[in-house]
């Protein structure tokens, strides 16, 4: 008798208790991104991860021509951002990023790079017509927002055509960065925050004037195709907070009001 009622209650017992679950399966999202935001997002992406548990965030840093591609032809990415806004208007047109969740978060400035130990005299754009001046690294400008900038303010100071033949064309603006820092060209077109990057290896002799090119500006925003919209909409509000706001301007972007100028 005892028995009987030890299992019934033993029974009763298993069918009252909660159901054991299983931990959850950690989330992943994909982040695609312009290059030059490499140093700055890998942060962000630090502090997003340790605020949410669970949640692991995997970059994808290239050229935001070949990421739009990527994501055109069905590539798994929750979260873009883009080093122009016409990346983001052909995804925008080609309705694959979510309505309303599209924000400009950052801005930088171009910049003619030229090898540190450089013995060449560039301290503008007008001096890359040099016959000294053989090599010049740029993006390439049909994927390459950084390479579209440079011709416009090649166009802009009435040089295109005299140094087309001196251009060498890269997959990214990293790629020109990497050509100047190890003195494999005369000079490059990057990004301001590229130059920080390799300060010592690397120096600014002019900066473009705004005027001369058109702004960059970087917009960002959640792939329609995602199924992680939450987390990756979480990742974007992680970008445009104040802490991730400080993190841009630690790397050079120009953030909040600095933005709308």
């Amino acid at each position: 008798m005892l028995r009987k009622i030890l299992l019934a209650f033993i029974a009763v017992t298993a069918l009252s208790a909660p159901s054991l679950t299983f931990a959850e399966s950690p989330k992943e999202i994909t982040v695609s991104a312009a290059i030059s935001l490499k140093n700055a997002f890998e942060e962000i992406g630090k502090i997003y991860e340790a605020k949410n548990r669970g949640t692991k965030v995997v970059f994808n840093f290239g050229a935001s021509g070949d990421l739009m591609r990527q994501i055109e032809g069905g590539a798994p990415v929750d979260v873009f951002a883009s080093a122009a806004q016409k990346d983001m208007d052909d995804a925008e047109k080609k309705g694959l990023i979510v309505a309303g969740s599209r924000v400009n978060f950052a801005a930088n400035s171009v910049v003619l790079v030229v090898p540190i130990r450089s013995g060449t005299a560039i301290k503008s754009f007008a001096d890359l017509e040099s016959k000294n001046i053989q090599k010049i690294a740029v993006g390439n400008p049909k994927t390459v927002p950084a390479g579209r900038y440079a011709e416009d303010v090649f166009t802009y100071y009435k040089i295109l055509d005299a140094i087309k033949d001196k251009l060498i064309f890269t997959e990214n603006v990293r790629q020109v960065l990497d050509y100047v820092a190890r003195g494999e060209v005369d000079a490059g077109v990057v990004y301001s925050t590229d130059a920080m990057v390799r300060a010592k290896e690397v120096a600014v002799a002019a900066t473009a004037p705004e005027a001369s090119h058109k702004p960059v500006v970087y917009p960002i925003a959640v792939i329609k195709s995602s199924k992680n919209s939450g987390p990756a909409t979480a990742f974007i509000s992680m970008v445009t907070s104040q802490e991730g706001k400080q993190i841009l301007a630690k790397y050079g972007f120009k953030v909040g009001k600095q933005l709308n100028n």
